[in-house]
């Protein structure tokens, strides 16, 4: 929106959090707090100043380039807060958006609406309010005749003003040219002491100034956070809403009540997601994937057409297009697993390449392993791949097969459609289409069981 400024206030303690880092960074659905209002702002505004409180240099990477950051050194209020902003706003013609760091759910159309009911009109103030059951906490707008007079705090209010269903979301639009010299009016005249950003409504409507008021369609949208029972309530709508987008644009999800997907994942159209499935941090997948019961994807980037089959757990890995994995695979950070290759049940995975078409079906590690298209790697085979002080790389060449139980000690390269026989721990490179065996020579004593349970039948005899 043209000429428009965005003011975020992000310097609270959040002292009912118990935590030693800011509210603003706490996570809602893959997101810290924070960056919701970042978003925003970033598609409404021209300009936007962030006002954070001190040892806020988290919140200030998150914020990224382009943004002005200030400090609110003395935590005074928000009417304090959005003062320390204002030789980022000035001179400052046309519309302030004000957006609190801590009430995520808000939309990119209710803030359209609100602006624009504030350009419309020509208002000195808009403030974006909500109809509550419960406004217990929050402060109460205040008219007379239908028009806004002033907002006040739900600790300073009377027991009339308390039964008024209309809340403040603390988010407001003001006339650049208006706020300022109503701010520099506001006195600390509370039982807290501090400079409200509520109190310039009073001093607009006082001084004849227009103060308008409209309300969300949806009373979520105003919820914020103050401490970890609100995050977890918030995180719910999240989490609905972001399954209804999927469900949506063609994503068939079993179970909504059980599955959890941030906000920063992508699906594509025709992936079916069973019960008790967790994906986060930024993970992609593609489009007509199965995900089974129970798969935990993190950071991930998966293809088109690939079945999990169910406890899957998988982190900061790519899987390409048809593959199968699992049940009970794990693949560690900086693993991938080729087109159409197959990971099977008790499978592990670490800083491993799988090769198109290769297997491994049963019970093994595979750590520090480039393996070729067309593997195959049996039953029970490990890659020795750690010396008690430096970890080592394998390289196994297309169309090899490593026979079951199988020690492989790295460092060393097995050629190209080698064969290593079951049961063998290799210390050695193998050439390619070589076979490799290396097993201690059988020992068969006949009659030895028959003669052992002789003796040991003499022997209890003896006893009696």
């Amino acid at each position: 929106m043209q000429g428009l400024t965005t003011v975020i206030l992000a310097a609270g303690e959040g002292k009912r959090m118990h935590s030693r880092q800011p509210k603003v960074l706490h996570e809602l659905c893959g997101r810290s707090l924070i960056t919701y209002p970042l978003r925003l702002a970033r598609t409404l505004a021209d300009r936007i100043v962030l006002v954070v409180g001190p040892n806020a240099e988290a919140v200030c990477a998150i914020a990224g380039d382009g943004i002005a950051v200030v400090e609110q050194r003395d935590r005074l209020g928000t009417g304090h807060a959005v003062l320390q902003a204002r030789e980022h706003c000035e001179p400052a013609t046309g519309s302030i958006l004000v957006l609190p760091g801590d009430v995520p759910l808000l939309s990119v159309e209710t803030l359209e609406r609100l602006v624009g009911h504030h350009t419309s009109t020509g208002a000195a103030a808009t403030i974006l309010t909500a109809i509550v059951e419960r406004p217990h906490g929050y402060g109460r707008v205040l008219r007379q005749g239908g028009r806004v007079k002033r907002i006040v705090e739900d600790r300073d209010a009377t027991d009339d003003e308390k039964r008024v269903a209309e809340i403040n979301t603390s988010v407001y639009c003001f006339d650049g040219r208006r706020l300022w010299p109503a701010l520099e009016q506001v006195k600390p005249d509370n039982d807290q002491g501090e400079y409200y950003l509520t109190d310039v409504i009073a001093v607009l409507a006082k001084a004849g100034g227009r103060v308008e008021a409209i309300s969300v369609d949806d009373a979520e949208e105003a919820l914020g956070v103050n401490d970890r029972k609100q995050l977890a309530t918030l995180a719910a709508i999240q989490r609905r809403r972001i399954l209804d987008r999927h469900m949506l644009a063609g994503v068939t999800i079993l179970d909504p009540a059980t599955t959890y997907i941030d906000d920063t994942v992508t699906i594509g159209p025709d992936t079916v997601i069973h019960p008790n499935v967790v994906i986060d941090v930024a993970s992609e997948i593609g489009d007509e994937c199965v995900v089974g019961a129970g798969c935990q994807i993190r950071a991930t980037k998966i293809g088109d057409r690939v079945r999990l089959k169910p406890y899957c757990v998988l982190t900061e890995s790519t899987i390409d297009d048809d593959a199968v994995m699992g049940p009970f695979c794990h693949l560690r950070p900086r693993s991938h697993v080729g087109a159409s290759a197959e990971i099977g049940n008790f499978i592990e995975l670490k800083k491993a390449k799988v090769g198109r078409r290769s297997k491994a079906h049963h019970v093994g590690y595979l750590g520090d392993v480039t393996i070729g298209d067309g593997a195959n790697i049996g039953a029970g085979t490990i890659f020795v791949n750690y010396d008690g002080a430096a970890k080592h790389h394998t390289t196994v060449g297309d169309g090899a097969f490593v026979g079951s139980n199988t020690s492989i000690v790295a460092p060393l390269v097995i050629g190209e459609g080698a064969y290593i026989a079951a049961g063998s721990v290799i210390t050695k490179d193998v050439p390619a289409d070589a076979l490799a065996v290396e097993r201690a020579p059988m020992t068969v004593k006949e009659n030895w069981a028959a003669r052992r349970r002789a003796r040991r039948a003499a022997e209890k005899k003896k006893e009696g």
